[in-house]
């Protein structure tokens, strides 16, 4: 390995060591079966893949890496540089992590109704959090705190899609191909992930163009957000309210959304996403978190089509993050109730799907 004496490129150098060596000491995560009798005998096959098992808890970890990586290696990060990222919580986590690695500041710029655990482990990285009252003022807010410190913007919903290596190099798509080699259907006909920057559809959905596979790709959107009317219409300057199920749907078209690479939309309710998040919890005994909810709802819809037209396969998505971090929040009744609403109705929908 080459020495280097400039103290800017020795740092550089040394940071993206630090990045890779942390990364060869995490394993995969896991693969998980879903125990769903009424389509496995019909020939069709559920999977998530468990993205909860990062060392910061959920598939951002992944985001986190390679948003990193690219402003190391763009040059826009240096020693001492104060990292600000726009985030409804989970990326926030997952760089505060990588900037304490790095012996750099960090700054998340969040809505102030993150949930207090989000809130808790930016702290325990040593990050700190900086709150607006708005979801849609984070974007201004974040530049402006960056410009303030001298710092650098991460700006996940704009650099997601470009930051990871979607031929392959050990990306989430290329891992969930080769987990699904020796599977009753190792080429899904469907994989399934929800839209937040956009930036895990893109890598898979051009993996997928890139390796010729037959797998379609879907977006479970949640209500409130603007990529399902995005999708169907074109229009990028279409707004919408935003998104009640935390790390998914955003109020406005982000940069990192590639609607070309999604093939199906599902808009999904808020009340059958927490029904979901609560009969997929139940099914896999433990807690799982609304986004997931969301996907579950995804795949349950295009399983229950493929039930009735005859068709067999498999349908993966991902477990996107623990369900611990929403126990005052998703998890409780009467928080639920008051912000979402009645989920019972859902509930029985949904129990009559997985019978």
């Amino acid at each position: 390995m080459p020495i280097h004496t400039d103290p800017e490129t020795r740092w550089l150098a040394q940071a993206v060591s630090l990045i890779e060596a942390d990364y060869q000491r995490s394993a995969d995560t896991h693969l998980i079966p879903l125990p769903l009798p009424g389509f496995a005998q019909c020939g069709i096959d559920l999977y998530l893949k468990d993205e909860s098992t990062h060392p910061t808890g959920s598939l951002k970890h992944r985001l986190a890496r390679s948003l990193f990586l690219y402003a190391l290696c763009n040059g826009w990060l240096h020693e001492g540089s104060t990292v600000v990222e726009a985030s409804s919580g989970s990326t926030a986590v997952s760089e505060a992590y990588f900037a304490r690695l790095l012996g750099l500041p960090f700054v998340a710029v969040m809505p102030r109704s993150t949930s207090a655990e989000k809130i808790a482990q930016i702290e325990f990285y040593g990050g700190r959090c900086h709150f607006v009252e708005l979801p849609s003022h984070v974007y201004e807010t974040a530049q402006s705190v960056a410009a303030q410190t001298r710092g650098h913007y991460m700006d996940q919903f704009t650099y997601a899609e470009r930051a990871t290596d979607w031929r392959g190099n050990n990306n989430i798509a290329e891992s969930m191909f080769t987990q699904m080699a020796r599977e009753r259907h190792p080429v899904p006909r469907w994989i399934v992930v929800g839209a937040g920057t956009g930036g895990t559809s893109a890598t898979i959905g051009r993996y997928v163009r890139y390796q010729r596979h037959a797998t379609r790709l879907c977006v479970p959107d949640p209500q409130g957000s603007v990529f399902h009317a995005y999708h169907r219409s074109g229009d990028a300057t279409l707004t919408a309210p935003g998104s009640n199920i935390e790390g998914i749907g955003r109020p406005r078209v982000e940069a990192s959304f590639v609607r070309s690479l999604v093939e199906r939309m599902i808009e999904v309710p808020d009340v059958d996403s927490v029904a979901a998040m609560r009969a997929l919890s139940g099914l896999l005994g433990r807690k799982v978190g609304p986004s997931t909810g969301t996907n579950f709802v995804g795949m349950l819809t295009l399983a229950q089509e493929m039930r009735q037209q005859g068709q067999q396969g498999s349908i993966l998505s991902l477990l996107c993050d623990a369900g611990e971090r929403y126990l005052p929040t998703y998890h409780d009744e009467a928080w639920v109730t008051a912000r979402v609403g009645d989920c019972a109705a859902a509930q029985q929908h949904l129990q009559a799907l997985l019978r």
